[in-house]
């Protein structure tokens, strides 16, 4: 079985594209890393290139090419993705790019409010808009990068578990609507990730053993996704650490 899904993956390399959002760091950039080692071509969206990791992933693959963007503006974003869509045959859209905000719900200001909806839910909705008669065309994926939140009550991140909550009914109803032409779609739902979306929180993931999870395990779920033969499609992969444990960030 393990040679059989090998040679799918060999056999998509250096044929289709890929486009991911959020792909200058985190979940998105090892979504990314992952998708150049099996051979695709990757477009990146993302704010800043810049930092280390970035660097490395560009240096590593020719097939990664970086695209720095706001997705919020949105006129520009599909400006770039409609070129791209024009010279390549596009199979897979991740929608990695992720915001979050926590505290009381009263704390939020209107514009992080805004920017948590249309960055987890408004962005990914529009690319899929923009990109699924070319995805039906070639058979490809759609996934979406979910969260745990979107699962469960989320005190203290309301609007956060609420948007990704929209994101993953999104993918479940969009496979409903696009399964009978070859489109497959997937919603990962991550739990707790070493990665800097806790930025703006007055928490972060424990430093403990077995509290987090890294970008690239969940990468591993999308080559586990993409692995599958035609004809099967995992919707939902939910990914947790075994401990549940959070640490108090120092008061500055």
């Amino acid at each position: 079985m393990e040679g059989k899904n090998a040679k799918k993956l060999q056999k998509q390399q250096d044929i289709y594209t890929a486009i991911v959002t959020g792909a200058s760091s985190g979940i998105g950039l090892a979504i990314a890393e992952t998708l150049c080692e099996i051979g695709y071509s990757v477009y990146g969206f993302g704010r800043n290139f810049a930092r280390e990791e970035a660097k490395a992933l560009q240096q590593n693959y020719e097939n990664f090419h970086p695209i720095v963007c706001n997705l919020l503006d949105t006129v520009p974003l599909c400006d770039e993705v409609n070129a791209i869509r024009k010279r390549e045959a596009i199979r897979i859209l991740v929608n990695a790019a992720g915001v979050g905000y926590y505290g009381l719900h009263e704390e939020l200001s209107v514009k992080q409010i805004q920017t948590l909806i249309r960055t987890n839910l408004e962005v990914p909705m529009i690319l899929t808009n923009r990109l699924l008669r070319t995805l039906k065309e070639n058979h490809g994926y759609i996934i979406n990068v979910s969260s745990i939140t979107a699962k469960k009550t989320n005190p203290h991140g309301c609007a956060y578990g609420a948007a990704k909550a929209g994101l993953t009914n999104f993918g479940e109803s969009l496979f409903e609507e696009a399964r009978k032409y070859g489109v497959k779609v997937t919603n990962l739902h991550p739990d707790m990730t070493n990665t800097n979306l806790y930025r703006e929180a007055d928490f972060t993931c424990s430093d403990a053993e077995g509290c987090a999870l890294y970008g690239a395990e969940v990468a591993d779920a999308v080559r586990y996704v993409l692995s599958q033969r035609e004809g099967v499609v995992v919707p939902d992969i939910t990914i947790r650490p075994q401990y549940h444990r959070i640490m108090r960030k120092e008061r500055s």
